[in-house]
């Protein structure tokens, strides 16, 4: 999944499109593409929320082209092993497209179930990678609100085999770039022999 408003020109489509190489090389593994920019989703709000609380044959016409973008996107996730998600950082946080994503994919009872314990993931038996692409250098900092944000929804869902790439220091001279795309594109390279 791609999410950088830069579309060919952003570093993370970059990320997402050295993997997609190289998972193309192999020949055995399918990939399904969504880009939440390109496919961008409107903001939540109360009427698509309240017509995933209506019973499937008692919405109206409206409530079911409302719910299907949420049943479309529940289908997609459940139908692949590993999840991979090239996010670049705006803000200190996720593209709000991707946060569209997140909020339809996050449902009670459908993702995820409270319990007397707390919420329990309902998303078994998969694995999410994070292709990271950032102007600066945050990993492992204070400012990286961003990693834990990811982490906890995917966790929220049952995914907590999560592996991140990063590639950092982007905007921060070109031989810096450069350095920090080839450890990316290095790590992306592993990972994909490993699946």
């Amino acid at each position: 999944m791609t999410s950088s408003i830069l579309a060919e020109n952003g570093q993370s489509n970059a990320l997402a499109n050295r993997f997609i190489e190289q998972v193309n090389a192999r020949n055995d593994i399918a990939v399904t593409q969504r880009d939440v920019v390109k496919n961008a989703l409107p903001h939540l709000d109360i009427s698509e929320l309240g017509a995933w609380q209506v019973v499937t044959a008692e919405r109206t016409a409206e409530q079911q082209a409302l719910a299907a973008r949420s049943e479309e996107l529940l289908a997609e996730l459940r139908a692949n092993e590993v999840l991979v998600i090239a996010v670049p950082m705006y803000n200190l946080g996720i593209p709000s497209q991707l946060k569209a994503w997140f909020d339809r994919v996050l449902r009670a009872g459908e993702t995820f179930r409270y319990t007397e314990n707390g919420p329990q993931g309902l998303v078994e038996g998969k694995r999410a990678i994070i292709l990271a692409a950032r102007g600066g250098q945050y990993a492992g900092t204070e400012l990286d609100s961003q990693t834990p944000h990811l982490k906890t929804m995917l966790g929220l869902m049952g995914i907590t085999d999560t592996h991140v790439v990063y590639a950092e220091g982007l905007n921060m001279g070109d031989q810096r770039r450069e350095a920090a795309l080839k450890e990316a594109f290095q790590a992306i390279d592993q990972l994909v022999e490993g699946l």
